[in-house]
């Protein structure tokens, strides 16, 4: 897999510790702690603002994931888009199919170590029903899903729990949102 701000020699470390300093100056909790094998599939939800993305980043490198997330191809725009890149970001078209369930579970396949964030609403709007790429992702490939949250009325961010999928799409999502019912996200009208 290709380096980003999570695993570049020297400039990792120092942004690591600059990200505890901001996360404590601003007021922000993280729960989770260094984890030891990387390979499951990380959801990031309630997204409901462009805060989020700073937010995580800063939490990721406090926790010490090295974490790929899927955006919207429009966040990776011409001479820009090495940047995000860089952040970790694997640029995703959604106005046509691309086959990004089967590649993704191609690369967990391929790789011994893999996390991918996938906000499960896909948006920071309010939607009705969340996709369900992460969890075929998670399905297909074998591998876990820990549930990572923004919970903006208590300031704390993190991840909480594993969740191995059953198989059984439906019992499995109700159980998943069941978790994010009482988490906050920043604009909580977009919930």
């Amino acid at each position: 897999m290709r380096t980003t701000v999570f695993s570049t020699p020297i400039i990792t470390p120092f942004l690591r510790l600059l990200a505890i300093a901001g996360l404590s100056l601003i007021g922000w909790r993280t729960r989770g702690e260094e984890l030891e094998h990387q390979r499951f599939v990380l959801i990031g939800a309630p997204h409901t603002s462009n805060w989020d993305f700073p937010l995580m980043l800063l939490v990721v490198l406090k926790l010490r994931l090295k974490v790929f997330w899927m955006g919207k191809h429009t966040l990776f725009p011409f001479g820009f888009g090495w940047v995000m890149k860089w952040l970790g970001g694997i640029p995703i078209n959604r106005s046509a199919s691309h086959n990004v369930v089967n590649e993704t579970v191609r690369q967990y396949q391929e790789n011994d170590e893999l996390v991918v964030l996938i906000p499960p609403e896909g948006t920071r709007s309010r939607v009705e029903r969340w996709k369900t790429g992460f969890y075929h992702i998670a399905n297909n490939a074998g591998v876990p899903i820990l549930l990572g949250y923004v919970d903006a009325a208590n300031k704390e961010a993190g991840f909480a729990d594993f969740f191995t999928p059953s198989g059984d799409i439906d019992r499995d999502m109700e159980e998943i949102r069941a978790f994010y019912a009482n988490k906050q996200g920043i604009n909580p009208e977009n919930a």
